[in-house]
């Protein structure tokens, strides 16, 4: 995973490079001066104009990268939404088939304008969901609503596209905690990728330029077409190793491995549109809603006061 940077030790070690999706942050330092100006060669669909990706409305977190998001039922008076990594979670990582609803968290977000500049301080008042079991994604619920963030600072939530992606797209990683873009295309996808303890289903698999690093985990992975999120980023194979922490490899239909030294990962994020309703909230019950859900035991524990 892309290790977010984060102080425990344990942390730096399951994240780094570890089963922590490529997107939590790392020791490794960026690129000088690859911010919102970087513009890697990334060939678009023909036929089609690129939006300008910028960094508006991604988000800096403690050792993370992040996104506010709306979907497509999603009101201006509704409580925002901010998209990461179930691995960037502050309450450490979720065990395989372990599934966070509803738990309360204050967490702080520093939110970018789309220059990368600092536009101001968004906070949470819950984990609205996070896993790391098929996929590797969080939700957290604002205390602000997506007209607040748009009056106060300007800027309006990133649009999460309905569809699956679709290969050859050109994409960019834009990670809030560098404030650096990575722009490459999306190459395929993963039947099955498994990262030490974890698999996660259907990823999205870059071209070799996105060479992500620790820190840019949770960002959102952009359609440069459309400027809507189509995944959240959260992993690179670093060493070449097969299936450890840090080093995804690929399993296919028939239970062939195969391993792709340097290639990063995404995890697919239309499956969350489904698991939305009224008022912003996430529903696991919903009709088509195919995300993970909680056991019994999980779901009787410390949810949020209504």
């Amino acid at each position: 995973m892309n290790k977010p940077l984060v102080g425990a030790a344990l942390t730096a070690l399951l994240l780094g490079a570890t089963a922590l999706p490529a997107s939590a942050v790392s020791n490794e330092a960026p690129v000088a001066d690859q911010r919102a100006t970087d513009r890697s060669t990334a060939a678009a669909v023909p036929g089609t104009k690129a939006k300008a990706v910028t960094f508006a409305g991604t988000v800096a977190l403690s050792n993370c990268s992040g996104s506010v998001v709306r979907v497509p039922s999603s009101q201006p008076t509704d409580r925002a939404l901010v998209l990461s990594n179930g691995h960037c979670l502050e309450t450490g990582f979720p065990g395989p088939g372990q599934v966070i609803v509803d738990r309360p968290s204050s967490r702080s977000f520093t939110l970018l304008n789309a220059s990368g500049g600092n536009a101001g301080t968004v906070r949470a008042s819950k984990i609205a969901y996070g896993t790391m079991t098929d996929t590797d994604l969080s939700l957290y619920e604002l205390t602000s609503t997506y007209r607040d963030i748009e009056s106060r600072f300007g800027i309006k939530a990133l649009d999460l596209d309905a569809a699956h992606p679709q290969a050859g797209r050109a994409i960019t990683v834009a990670s809030g905690y560098w404030k650096r873009m990575y722009k490459c295309n999306i190459d395929g996808f993963a039947y099955r990728l498994k990262e030490g303890r974890w698999t996660w289903k259907d990823s999205v698999r870059y071209t070799s330029p996105c060479q992500v690093i620790g820190g840019t985990s949770g960002s959102p992975v952009i359609d440069d077409a459309t400027g809507k999120v189509v995944a959240v980023n959260n992993t690179i194979n670093e060493s070449g190793q097969r299936c450890t922490d840090n080093n995804p490899c690929e399993v296919d239909e028939n239970g062939n491995v195969t391993v792709r030294r340097s290639i990063g990962y995404a995890q697919q994020t239309y499956t969350v549109i489904p698991c939305v309703g009224t008022g912003n909230k996430i529903d696991l019950s919903r009709p088509g809603c195919t995300l993970p859900k909680p056991a019994a035991a999980e779901q009787r524990r410390s949810p949020v006061p209504r």
